[in-house]
C-alpha cells in the first residue's frame, strides 16, 4: 500500500509497528497467551485486604497489596485508554467480558537496567486498540478502583487503524459517537468494540437460540439439516434467489423454507424434527425484513393446532424468562407479556373488527372491490387469499401488540394446511402476532396427497396469472405424501424477529451481526492509465490523488502554481524522494 493512501494516524501506527520489530519484539506472536482471569470476574471476586490500623484522619488503613497476599492474574485485552504519568501509567483493557484498569510501573515491568519495555514500547509504540497481555496482582487504588498491578507485559497484536474514540462528559453527554446505522452494520467489528450494549444483544440472541434448542431437544425432537440449494423453491409463497449449478448445468433455488424436506422426514418415521437455519427470499429490505434470515421450523407427528398453540405459548414464556429474568419485556413503552395463555382470534373476525367488512362468503371480485374502495393497491393477479392477506396486513396486523394467535385462515391463503375440522372453507392454521408483527406461522399439516395436489394446481393458476410468489408443484413431495404422513403439527418462527422482541430492538439490523447491505459507495477514481495518457509520470499519480485530484478531468484549467504548491507540501510532509515538477510541466497536465 502506498503511504499516501494512509491517514496520518495510520502512518504513525505503522512506524510504531516497525519500531517494535526493530526492538526484536514480534507484534503478532504465534504462541498461546495463558489467560487466567477476565475483567468482570476480577472485580466480582475481589476481596479487600485486612485493616491494620487508622491514618491520621481516622480512615481505615489496609495491608499493602503484594504478589504474596493478593490474587495474581493473567489478563489479556485491547488497550482502550492510556494515562502516562512519568514513570508510571494507567491503562484500561477491554476483554471479552468487560473492562479492567491496569497499573503499569516502569521499574515493576523493567526490573533490570534496560527500561525500553516501558519507555519505548508502552509509552511510545503501543496505541489505543492494541492487544496486550499482562500478569500482575489485583489491588484497589487510592480512588477505590479495582486494578491489576502489572509485573509482566506481552505485546499480542498491533492495531493499524485508529478506533473512533467515543467520549462522555461528567453530565453523561456523548461526543464523537459511532452511531451511524449503515456504518455500524458495515463495520460491525468496530461497533462491537466501541459501543457498549451491542455485544449484549448478541449474547442474548445466543441465549434465545440455546434455550429454544434445549426445549426442543428435551421434548425428544431431532435437529436435522436439509438442503439449502433446491430444485424447486417450495414450502412458502415467496420470490426465490436463483443460482446456477455448473456441474449439472441447471438453475437451482436457494431455499425459501425448510418445510417440504422436514415433512419428508415425518413420512420417513421421525416423530418430531426441527431445523434452525437460513432461508433466502429475493424481496425487499426494510426495518423488519432481510433477504437472508434465520428461521426455526418444527414438525411433530400426531399433534394438531390446538396442541401447537399451547406448546408455543409455553415455549415463548420460557425463552423470555431465560433472556430477561421474567416473562415480560418492554418495547417502546409497551410492556408485552409472554405469560400463557395468549389470545385467540379468527382472521376474518379480525378484519371485520377493524374494517366492518365481513369477508366470509364473499367472492374474489367483491373483496377486490372493497380493497379498491379503501384505496389499496391491488390488481387482477391477486387471488382471494392474497386479497384477504393484503386486507389483514393493511388494517389489522399492526394493531396486535400483546401476543395473539390469529386463526382459521381461508383455504386460498394456506395451500399446505389441513381443512378446518368444523368450518368449511377455512383451514387449521394460526399466525402469532406480537407488537404488530408476525412472529410465527403454524398449521395442522395437510397430509391428504390428493387434496395437496389440487391445491398445488390452484397455486400454479395464480402463477400463470403473474403471481411470482405462487408455489411450484413439487412432484417428489407429492410422491412422499402418497406413502402416508401421520397427522402432524408444524410451525415456523422467525428467530430474528423473536430476538428483536426480547431485546427491545426496532430494526432487524440491530439483531443480525452482518445484515445485508447495499454495495459500499466509493469516490470515483480514474485508473492510472488515464493519468499516464495525459503525460503525468507514474510517481506523481498518488501525489495528485492525495491532493484531491482523483479524476483527470479535475485537473483541467487548474492553476499550475496551485498544483505545484500542493505537490511540494505533500512531498515535504511525507518525506518523499521525488523532485518537484516545474509549473511548465504541470501546465501540460491541465490542458
Amino acid at each position: 500500500m502506498n503511504i499516501l493512501e494512509l491517514s496520518e494516524q495510520e502512518i504513525v501506527r505503522r512506524n510504531n509497528l516497525q519500531q517494535l520489530r526493530d526492538l526484536g519484539i514480534n507484534p503478532y506472536p504465534a504462541a498461546e497467551y495463558p489467560v487466567t482471569a477476565w475483567s468482570t470476574d476480577i472485580v466480582k471476586d475481589f476481596v479487600d485486604l485486612p485493616i491494620i490500623g487508622k491514618d491520621e484522619e481516622g480512615n481505615d488503613v489496609r495491608e499493602t497489596a503484594t504478589p504474596e497476599n493478593s490474587p495474581v492474574v493473567s489478563v489479556a485485552g485491547r488497550i482502550m485508554s492510556k494515562r502516562i504519568m512519568g514513570k508510571a501509567a494507567f491503562a484500561e483493557l477491554q476483554d471479552s467480558k468487560g473492562r479492567i484498569q491496569v497499573y503499569v510501573q516502569r521499574d515493576a515491568i523493567c526490573p533490570d537496567e534496560n527500561k525500553d519495555l516501558y519507555n519505548i514500547v508502552f509509552k511510545k509504540c503501543l496505541d489505543l486498540g492494541d492487544f496486550i497481555g499482562v500478569k500482575g496482582y489485583v489491588f484497589r487504588t487510592k480512588t477505590g478502583e479495582i486494578s491489576v498491578h502489572v509485573m509482566e507485559m506481552t505485546v499480542l497484536s498491533k492495531s493499524l487503524k485508529p478506533l473512533p474514540i467515543v467520549k462522555t462528559d461528567a453530565e453523561g453527554n456523548v461526543f464523537d459517537s459511532f452511531d451511524d446505522p449503515e456504518l455500524r452494520y458495515r463495520q460491525r467489528y468496530v461497533d462491537l468494540i466501541v459501543n457498549a450494549g451491542v455485544k449484549e444483544t448478541f449474547l442474548k440472541r445466543a441465549t434465545i437460540i440455546r434455550t429454544l434448542r434445549s426445549i426442543l431437544d428435551n421434548a425428544g425432537y431431532t435437529e436435522v439439516d436439509t438442503p439449502i440449494l433446491q430444485n424447486i423453491a417450495g414450502g412458502a409463497s415467496a420470490r426465490p434467489f436463483i443460482t446456477h449449478f455448473n456441474a449439472l448445468n441447471q438453475d437451482m433455488y436457494m431455499r425459501i423454507a425448510t418445510e417440504l424436506y422436514l415433512k419428508r422426514l415425518i413420512v420417513g418415521g421421525f416423530e418430531g424434527v426441527y431445523e434452525m437455519g437460513k432461508n433466502f427470499r429475493n424481496e425487499g429490505m426494510d426495518k423488519t425484513h432481510n433477504p437472508e434470515f434465520t428461521c426455526l421450523e418444527l414438525y411433530v407427528s400426531y399433534k394438531d393446532l390446538l396442541w401447537g398453540m399451547t406448546f408455543t405459548e409455553n415455549m415463548l414464556e420460557q425463552i423470555c424468562t431465560a433472556v430477561n429474568g421474567k416473562p415480560e419485556v418492554e418495547i417502546d413503552g409497551n410492556v408485552i407479556s409472554f405469560r400463557a395463555p395468549f389470545r385467540r382470534l379468527p382472521i376474518l373476525d379480525a378484519i371485520k373488527e377493524k374494517t366492518g367488512f365481513d369477508c366470509d362468503g364473499k367472492t374474489e371480485e367483491e373483496i377486490r372491490a372493497f380493497c379498491l374502495s379503501k384505496g389499496m393497491e391491488v390488481d387482477e393477479t391477486m387471488g382471494k387469499g392474497k386479497l384477504i392477506d393484503e386486507l389483514f396486513g393493511e388494517f389489522c396486523e399492526g394493531t396486535f401488540i400483546q401476543p395473539t394467535f390469529i386463526t382459521d385462515y381461508p383455504v386460498e391463503m394456506s395451500p399446505l394446511t389441513k381443512m378446518h375440522r368444523s368450518k368449511p372453507g377455512l383451514t387449521e392454521r394460526f399466525e402469532l402476532m406480537v407488537n404488530g408483527k408476525e412472529l410465527a406461522n403454524a398449521y395442522s399439516e395437510l397430509n391428504d396427497p390428493i387434496d395437496q395436489e389440487e391445491r398445488f394446481i390452484e397455486q400454479m393458476k395464480l402463477a400463470d396469472k403473474g403471481d411470482d410468489e405462487a408455489m411450484i408443484i413439487d412432484q417428489d413431495f407429492l410422491r412422499a405424501l402418497q406413502y402416508g404422513m401421520p397427522p402432524t403439527f408444524g410451525i415456523g418462527i422467525g428467530i430474528d424477529r423473536l430476538v428483536m422482541l426480547l431485546t427491545g430492538k426496532f430494526q432487524i439490523g440491530e439483531v443480525m451481526l452482518f445484515p445485508q447491505m447495499k454495495p459500499e459507495v466509493k469516490a470515483p477514481r480514474d485508473k492510472d492509465e488515464l493519468f499516464l495518457e495525459k503525460g503525468i509520470p507514474a510517481e506523481f499519480i498518488p501525489i495528485l490523488r492525495k491532493a484531491g485530484y482523483n479524476l483527470v478531468a479535475t485537473l483541467k484549467d487548474e492553476n499550475p502554481a496551485k498544483i505545484q504548491q500542493q505537490i511540494i507540501e505533500i512531498i515535504k510532509k511525507y518525506k518523499l524522494e521525488v523532485e518537484k515538477p516545474s509549473q511548465e510541466t504541470i501546465a501540460t497536465w491541465t490542458v
